[in-house]
């Protein structure tokens, strides 16, 4: 139940994002955010890879940040592992 509250926040990312709308419409403080998180990335690089499109640094950015995360992830599930054993 603790770990589900964590991704809370997670849930939201897709919603301010390229996913469902361009970027270029969003105001310029969303714009800001929804450009530099991973969630727009991944999906820029998915979006490339499927239409067959040139995918550029999106890919790179997008595997860059799973790899961020993971670790970051990872660091904290050790953290509290060894706390408990």
């Amino acid at each position: 139940e603790g770990a589900s509250a964590f991704s809370y926040p997670i849930i939201f990312l897709p919603f301010i994002s390229s996913a469902f709308v361009p970027t270029e419409s969003m105001p310029k403080v969303v714009r800001a955010f929804a450009e530099n998180q991973p969630v727009t990335s991944i999906v820029e690089a998915i979006r490339a890879l499927l239409s067959g499109q040139p995918v550029g640094n999106d890919i790179w950015v997008a595997l860059a940040w799973c790899v961020g995360i993971l670790l970051v992830a990872y660091f904290f599930a050790m953290r509290v592992y060894k706390k408990r054993v």
